[in-house]
């Protein structure tokens, strides 16, 4: 049989994945599904890139490291615009089938913690999320134990000559180094293709945080103060995560640049 663009893609399989179980069903589970379906889609995506591009950057493949970074950032933009067409979804909207939702929660997307883990924000206490022997709970656990896109950027700057000291716990979360960012500011005033690399990973760092603020903003705007699905301490939990860097030395050297 020749391939046609709905076997390539598997549309018959794909328009099946969208079962609301409210009753009627509520008009707006319809939504909700397919947007979260969607960010799954994405964040497989983004976990492909990043894979990727710690490869281009271990290389010093400089210019397709900064195409791929193009191309992740552009994800990102349309990650934040999803939340536009959730935000169309009013309070009252959600709860018409919120309580079908039972124990889950976005807190269980292994993708999600995996992209937290390639971005250095490892915990290990997030494998408590998954059963043991589970495939979401090994594939955390493997980016737990993994190098991370800052470890792959440190390698860069070591390959083209300037002496970063390489993280010796990778299941550690990334913390502020003065030298790295003696390093980071001879770059900047030095080596403008090395610099362009890291104002990529600052674009990534503050595209990351622009989700996270509209993602709590959302929730703020949608269940309130409420307790989240699943238990989780919705609005008030992702609060938290604000003004959080995943590369903070190159934060932390602005007001010296």
């Amino acid at each position: 049989m020749a391939v046609t663009y709905s076997s390539y893609l598997k549309i018959d399989e794909l328009l099946a994945l969208q079962k609301p179980l409210s009753d009627g069903p509520e008009h707006d589970e319809m939504l909700f599904i397919v947007i979260h379906q969607v960010y799954e889609l994405w964040f497989k995506e983004l976990l492909h890139e990043l894979d990727y591009l710690q490869k281009l950057m271990r290389e010093s493949d400089l210019a397709r490291a900064g195409h791929t970074f193009k191309r992740i950032l552009t994800i990102l933009k349309v990650l934040v615009a999803q939340i536009d067409i959730l935000e169309t979804m009013t309070p009252l909207e959600f709860l018409s089938f919120r309580d079908r939702l039972e124990s889950g929660s976005g807190f269980q997307s292994h993708q999600f913690r995996e992209l937290e883990c390639v971005l250095g924000n490892k915990n290990r206490s997030a494998l408590e999320r998954y059963p043991a022997g589970s495939a979401a709970r090994k594939a955390v656990a493997k980016r737990l134990e993994d190098s991370t896109l800052w470890d792959a950027f440190l390698a860069c700057l070591n390959k083209n000559g300037h002496k970063c000291p390489e993280r010796r716990d990778l299941t550690a979360p990334i913390e502020p180094n003065d030298t790295i960012q003696r390093v980071l500011i001879e770059i900047y005033r030095t080596k403008s293709a090395l610099a362009s690399l890291c104002e990529r990973m600052v674009d990534l760092d503050e595209g990351l945080q622009e989700w996270r603020y509209r993602h709590v903003k959302m929730v703020q705007r949608t269940i309130g103060t409420r307790r989240g699905t699943g238990g989780s301490a919705g609005a008030e939990y992702l609060a938290t995560t604000l003004n959080r860097p995943a590369f903070p030395d190159l934060w932390a050297i602005r007001t010296e640049l």
